[in-house]
């Protein structure tokens, strides 16, 4: 599974939150490394200028997965970890929901 990072102006892209990232990921999502081929993770600083506002980051995955469309998630908290932690929660469900309905149709 490959992991792709990328930030915008507002919020730096550096090895600690490149590092934290993949593990969060390979931690929530690691069970499906076999079917997801590639996630993009985009963060943002919606308010940028606005230090203080309240979920202002945002973090949407976006998750390839092989034989399908890609399917994306995101989510908006007050810190990029939050943020990251609620997107892969968010994703980790989606996931989830659709290995439980490829089996289902495989029992059909």
């Amino acid at each position: 599974m490959h992991i792709q990072l990328s930030t915008d102006k507002n919020i730096p892209g550096d090895e600690r939150l490149l590092e934290f990232t993949e593990d969060a990921i390979k931690t929530a999502i690691g069970r499906f490394e076999d079917r997801v081929t590639r996630v993009e993770v985009h963060f943002a600083d919606e308010n940028g200028s606005e230090k203080h506002a309240a979920n202002d980051k945002r973090c949407t995955l976006e998750a390839r997965v092989a034989g399908h469309q890609p399917v994306a998630v995101t989510h908006h908290a007050e810190t990029v970890r939050e943020a990251l932690t609620g997107a892969l929660h968010k994703l980790e469900k989606l996931l989830t929901r659709e290995a439980e309905r490829e089996l289902e149709k495989r029992r059909v």
